[in-house]
């Protein structure tokens, strides 16, 4: 597995996956020599640090990222008391990723900020002075603080990843995070353009430590490769539905008629009318050759690292690290 574990390919343990699974889909993807593993809060599926923790538990050596806290969902010394605890836990090995959360979850629980580039970068800067073993008195907008001080803070520097995608919070990244998150539905282009962006914020902040840019993709990989893209078409068009045209969809030239889409028919709309081409382009999916090539290119756009949402059977674990890790490793 040494040549493996060189590639920068994750697997994404989505929320679908019942927390008993959890264990064993992790352990697995580290043995078959993938290079980290993400697992996610999506409201109300299962919480994001228990399946952390389980994942943690389950793998030895390869870090897991949790994509995303809402930013709402916990105040920052609560958040950050959590994030210290997974790190002392497993030192060097969690990666936390936050941000505003979908904006329908947020709703159903009572959020609708005016400002939710103040919420983020008030949470995440929190966040971070908390994690820092210093005592935190602050009144903003959205969150206060009186002399709180986390009793077991981090014993090392913990990476603070945004999940975000317009042009004003990919700024916020660059300013705070150590890494920002793409998500769903990105293209190659889109990885560049965020890239630019998030180095504006980092300019305006001075720094120059490492950025790292992972990509999130829909994932279905199949000897059949119209099958595979077909068999995306279902949760693209609801992911396309939920987000509304974003900075993504901005850049790609399809808000104008996603919204329309949306506002006709929502997903089942999308999902009947939407080009081929938004498939190809915005999911990675296809024979192992297809998918091997359409890695290349994000890694050739900036990603860090792909981590691979899966649409199909377990057993495309698998099949991956057999069929497609080679073809990677030949141009790698």
């Amino acid at each position: 597995m040494a040549s493996q574990e060189a590639l920068p390919i994750g697997w994404v343990i989505d929320t679908a996956t019942p927390p008993e699974k959890i264990a064993p889909t992790a352990a697995l993807a580290e043995d078959l020599g993938y290079a980290e593993i993400l697992v996610a809060e999506d409201y109300f599926c299962g919480g994001g640090f228990s399946v952390a923790m389980a994942a943690l538990n389950a793998t030895k050596r390869i870090p897991v990222g949790l994509g995303i806290v809402s930013a709402l969902s916990r105040h920052p010394a609560v958040l950050a008391m959590e994030i210290a605890t997974v790190s002392r836990l497993f030192p060097g090995r969690f990666r936390p990723g936050i941000s505003l959360g979908l904006s329908s979850w947020v709703r159903q629980m009572g959020y609708t900020p005016a400002a939710p580039a103040t919420v983020v970068r008030e949470c995440v800067t929190s966040v971070r002075t908390l994690l820092s073993g210093e005592e935190l008195t602050a009144t903003g907008q959205y969150f206060s603080s009186s002399a709180i001080k986390l009793t077991h803070p981090p014993r090392e520097e913990v990476p603070l990843y945004l999940g975000v995608s317009g042009p004003k919070l990919l700024r916020v990244s660059g300013k705070y995070a150590d890494g920002t998150l793409i998500n769903l539905t990105a293209t190659p282009a889109f990885v560049r353009w965020a890239r630019e962006q998030v180095a504006l914020g980092m300019k305006s902040a001075g720094r120059t430590t490492p950025h790292r840019f992972p990509v999130i993709a829909l994932y279905v990989v199949d000897r059949d490769g119209a099958r595979a893209k077909e068999a995306t078409r279902g949760v693209l068009s609801f992911v396309l539905a939920a987000l509304g045209p974003t900075a993504i969809t901005d850049l790609y030239g399809i808000s104008e008629q996603l919204a329309d889409l949306i506002v006709r028919g929502g997903a089942d709309a999308v999902a009947r009318e939407m080009p081929q081409a938004w498939i190809e382009d915005m999911t990675i999916s296809g024979t192992p050759e297809e998918c091997a090539a359409k890695m290349r290119a994000f890694l050739a756009a900036g990603a860090d690292a792909l981590l691979l949402f899966p649409l199909g059977p377990e057993e495309m674990v698998r099949f991956t690290a057999a069929e497609v890790f080679p073809l990677l490793q030949a141009h790698h």
